[in-house]
């Protein structure tokens, strides 16, 4: 069983502070301090450039990818570090979308929905202004997406935990129905990883991507993950097709031959310094199992779900009710929700906001308990029951919500 009293101790975690937002942002894990000011000090501030080979910085991107890899089950070699999000959203689609024009042209639909993160549509629609061959954007209702699934479709392009409810999609069942009519698939874990288990080998799973800031705690800005499946690995032509991606970087060629396997979505040069605080991250994973994670996050959603219902009947629940059709995040409806969540945020509990009127609440087993959702709690409803957020304050929107 994992000890989390032992992974808690792991946290910084400020003194009368409630936090509720690691879905969002995860805290700062105490090793990372260390490990960051060692690698300014012994490897950047002695090595200087010598740290490319003698600390072994070139080889981080894959390493670490390793080690994200073993919690979203990906085999090793399959997954590396680097650039945003955003950006990896746009190599795992126009690289899917490629192989889809060479196996059947004639399809040209990317499927996706309304609960998908409007950054992944966004690089989407980028994508197919660039590409100008006709390809269009369906975005269908979470609960259409297995019926909209053809022989129309080229690339799935879905989001397995929804950033605003938490509703989960079942990746295997889609993945299966999108390889049944000819088209692949691209998952996005960024509210997956770390907080639910994630099978993407067992899944059969073409490409995924995700961030390490949230349920990994790699810090604001930290780089996000891709995945090619092992099938993939050597025919995927990454549309940023990068130096750090090619086969033979430091030959300076002018033109671009990729990279070995998953090698070849490399782009541009790897933050050093924000890789070595993830890789610091990554070590309170070690000896944790994600089936007592999910258990754990599943209590505490369900926990908090009922007491705010009895408590705070002015919130509508926004989330599944179901735990297992649901990430590790709670979501509550509101008309007041942006005020709601800043008078909360100044009793010390840390949830967020997410338009039009979602106040969200994230559940992380790793450093949190019972006695925080009861405190959360108790601080919630005295706000609700005595509409302590109708004041000016809470009003006046901030550029994050």
């Amino acid at each position: 069983m994992t000890d989390f009293a032992q992974t808690r101790r792991l946290f910084h975690l400020p003194d009368g502070v409630i936090y509720l937002d690691g879905n969002s942002l995860g805290p700062l894990p105490k090793a990372a301090k260390d490990r960051v000011a060692a690698m300014m000090v012994d490897e950047w501030g002695d090595m200087l450039i010598r740290g490319w080979n003698e600390a072994n910085w070139m080889t981080m991107p894959r390493r670490i990818g390793d080690r994200v890899g073993r919690l979203i089950g990906a085999p090793d070699g399959c997954v590396v570090m680097g650039d945003t999000l955003s950006i990896k959203v746009y190599q795992a689609l126009a690289s899917a979308l490629d192989i889809m024009a060479e196996q059947d042209p004639k399809r040209r639909t990317i499927l996706s929905d309304n609960g998908n993160f409007p950054s992944d549509l966004y690089m989407a629609e980028g994508l197919i202004q660039t590409l100008d061959r006709g390809y269009q954007l369906k975005v269908v209702t979470p609960e259409e997406v297995e019926a909209a699934i053809d022989e129309t479709i080229a690339v799935t392009m879905l989001t397995e935990v929804d950033y605003r409810t938490g509703r989960l999609h079942d990746m295997k069942a889609l993945t299966r129905k999108a390889h049944a009519v000819g088209a692949l698939t691209v998952w996005d874990l960024a509210h997956s990883a770390g907080a639910i288990p994630v099978d993407l080998a067992g899944a059969d799973a073409d490409f995924a991507v995700g961030c390490s800031y949230k349920y990994l705690n790699g810090g604001p800005g930290a780089p996000a993950f891709i995945y090619v499946s092992p099938r993939w690995a050597d025919r995927a032509r990454p549309a940023l097709s990068g130096w750090l991606g090619h086969e033979r970087p430091f030959a300076f060629d002018l033109h671009y031959r990729p990279g070995d396997g998953v090698d070849r979505m490399r782009v541009g040069t790897p933050p050093i310094l924000a890789l070595a605080a993830l890789d610091a991250a990554l070590d309170a994973w070690e000896g944790v199992d994600m089936a007592d994670v999910r258990a754990r996050s599943m209590a505490l959603c369900d926990l908090f779900i009922t007491k705010v219902e009895a408590r705070c009947p002015e919130l509508s629940l926004g989330s599944p009710r179901d735990g297992s059709k649901r990430g590790s995040q709670v979501s509550f409806l509101h008309d007041e929700g942006y005020a709601i969540m800043q008078a909360l945020i100044a009793r010390g509990v840390i949830g967020d906001f997410r338009a039009p009127n979602a106040i969200r609440f994230g559940f992380t087993p790793l450093y949190i308990g019972e006695a925080e959702v009861m405190a959360a709690v108790d601080i919630l409803a005295d706000i609700m029951t005595n509409r302590l957020w109708d004041q000016p304050q809470f009003k006046q929107k901030a550029l994050v919500t």
